[in-house]
């Protein structure tokens, strides 16, 4: 089932990735309300020291995927816990629904090898080809302009952070993670190349990050 039914519903989770990675407990309501004049009040938001950090991310209508540097196993299982159960308390609301919205643990998976960190930044931000041709990984983008169109596009993931300043790039720390990409041009090309490889297959790589959904 979706997770995400409206676009708001995506920016209030994309919301969630900055407000919920604090050892500081605050309420999005609560944020908004206390400056009402800022176009971007949750991005302003002084939030002190982080759970985890943030390499990308995408959000897809089902499911999501994160790369993150985890500081400690405490500070990580609080922050998807926070996360997923502040989603659900408002995604239940919303829809007038009860019951479990994230099935299990996190899917997660230790990255050791340099090589396939730098391939993790293109594989999460590459997910939302799939909703243009769901067999891209198998078969190769038939349409290569069309789907860099597409990732263009697409609001709810951070690729758009690496390419231009943007007020939720707050959400990252690219400054803990390998420094693979010397500038933007870079990272448009690691991204692009992957795009022209046929087929995308890495080993393992389906279970990195993303959430088993009911």
């Amino acid at each position: 089932m979706s997770i995400f039914n409206s676009k708001y519903d995506y920016q209030r989770f994309e919301e969630l990735l900055y407000t919920t990675n604090s050892k500081i407990t605050k309420k999005l309501s609560d944020i908004r309300g206390t400056k009402p004049q800022s176009p971007h009040p949750v991005w302003t938001e002084e939030r002190g020291e982080t759970l985890v950090d943030i390499g990308a991310y995408c959000l897809m209508p089902n499911h999501f995927h994160i790369l993150i540097k985890s500081k400690n196993e405490k500070d990580t299982a609080l922050f998807f816990q926070r996360l997923q159960m502040s989603h659900s308390k408002y995604f239940n609301k919303k829809n007038n629904r009860t019951g479990v919205l994230f099935q299990g643990k996190i899917k997660s998976e230790h990255v050791i090898s340099n090589e396939y960190l730098k391939y993790l930044f293109a594989y999460i931000h590459l997910n939302p080809v799939k909703l243009i041709q769901k067999d891209w990984k198998e078969s190769g983008i038939k349409n290569q302009g069309e789907a860099k169109k597409y990732l263009y596009s697409y609001e709810y993931s951070s690729f758009l952070c690496f390419l231009t300043e943007q007020p939720k790039s707050s959400i990252l720390n690219f400054s803990v993670f390998p420094q693979y990409f010397e500038n933007r041009e870079d990272f448009k090309k690691h991204i692009f190349e992957w795009i022209s490889t046929t087929p995308l297959s890495t080993p393992g790589v389906d279970k990195v990050g993303a959430s088993k959904i009911v």
